[in-house]
């Protein structure tokens, strides 16, 4: 129990271990990954509301009359197109155009911005934003112990925090500070309208201190608790990128289907590798696809077509909402258009399946 011990906890560790979860090692924090049950879990966000705690994510605020002139270089979307209060996702590449992490930056102020990174990359994208400031008149502070974080997701999500926040809740792809009220709640808080899971709803940032009671208010106002092997399937049915599965160091922007957020006249940093395989095209593309039958694809699993391995699978799972398995899977580029018919390797047993178009969500309507 040692590795256990030595594991970083967030504000609600508590609130999960009376909820009966079942707390695992993600990232070097010990998480929930489950509650009442995976399914269980899913469906409730997709037909009411879930909430995850998801204060393990980490914050970098980067300020100062050239916080845009430094995160231009660093972020690959056209952050002078962020207006204060918008969000917007981008990735983070090196040179050769290979992804470190992909990241939600918010525009606080005219010269305060504040980029979400991923647990796992936290301590690099840090490190990396700190080492290419030099020359630059801004500041890069890390905020990871400044804010603890609730994903609050799914149709109800929006009307459930509406009742525990003064003000209008910010739209999609917007931010606000708001206060927070009723239910003995106190202080403020950065509510997002961003998400994970292919539904409406916010991510709110507080005092790690306030965490648990925001917790108990959402909880009782109907939310349920939804642990991260949910918050996985939720984003594959939607076709949403996990880092360290779908991007990598070793794959590029183009390949893993985000040339959307990449805009190289900007000058960021892997712009002109990232140029270069937009315009000679990649070996392989990124595609999602379900299977026909039975079967639960896994990470690694072969790809195939005529008896041929096409490329690999990086993510893979039972989809509740579509009750068959489905994946994402980078595979030789020729073969990844929807309707292509492929094989998937499930533990020694060839399973049929299809290449289908974003989001996979979407076959629910097809039935």
């Amino acid at each position: 129990m040692e590795a256990t011990a030595a594991l970083r906890r967030t504000p609600l560790y508590d609130r999960h271990l009376a909820a009966g979860a079942r707390m695992v090692d993600f990232a070097g924090w010990e998480m929930p990954v489950q509650y009442a049950g995976v399914r269980e879990e899913h469906l409730a966000v997709r037909a009411g509301c879930g909430v995850f705690d998801v204060s393990h994510m980490g914050e970098i605020e980067t300020s100062g009359p050239g916080a845009l002139e430094l995160l231009q270089r660093l972020l690959s979307n056209d952050v002078a197109k962020l207006d204060v209060g918008g969000a917007q996702y981008s990735v983070l590449c090196r040179d050769d155009g290979g992804v470190l992490d992909d990241l939600f930056t918010y525009r606080l102020s005219d010269e305060r911005y504040l980029t979400v990174t991923n647990a796992a990359n936290h301590e690099r994208d840090l490190a990396w934003f700190r080492e290419r400031a030099a020359g630059f008149d801004a500041e890069v502070v890390d905020r990871l112990d400044a804010y603890a974080m609730l994903a609050v997701q799914g149709p109800r999500a929006r009307p459930i925090v509406a009742e525990l926040v003064t003000g209008e809740l910010p739209a999609r792809m917007h931010t606000a500070t708001q206060a927070l009220a009723g239910g003995g709640l106190e202080g403020q808080a950065l509510v997002c309208g961003t998400g994970y899971t292919g539904e409406d709803g916010v991510e709110v940032m507080l005092a790690p201190e306030a965490a648990p009671a925001l917790w108990d208010a959402l909880l009782a106002a109907g939310a349920t608790a939804a642990g991260l092997a949910a918050r996985d399937t939720l984003r594959l049915e939607v076709c949403f990128h996990l880092y360290g599965n779908d991007l990598s160091t070793d794959r590029n922007p183009i390949e893993a289907g985000l040339g959307w957020c990449c805009k190289e006249e900007t000058g960021f940093i892997g712009s002109e590798a990232v140029a270069a395989a937009r315009a000679a095209g990649t070996a392989q593309r990124l595609a999602p696809f379900a299977l026909a039958g039975r079967g639960v694809p896994r990470r690694g699993n072969a790809a195939l077509a005529g008896g041929e391995e096409i490329g690999e699978v990086t993510s893979g799972t039972h989809s509740p909402s579509l009750d068959r398995g489905i994946g994402m899977a980078y595979l030789r580029a020729d073969l990844a258009e929807p309707g292509t018919e492929i094989e998937i390797d499930v533990r020694g047993k060839r399973r049929a399946a299809r290449i289908e178009r974003r989001p996979l969500l979407a076959l629910a309507g097809e039935d």
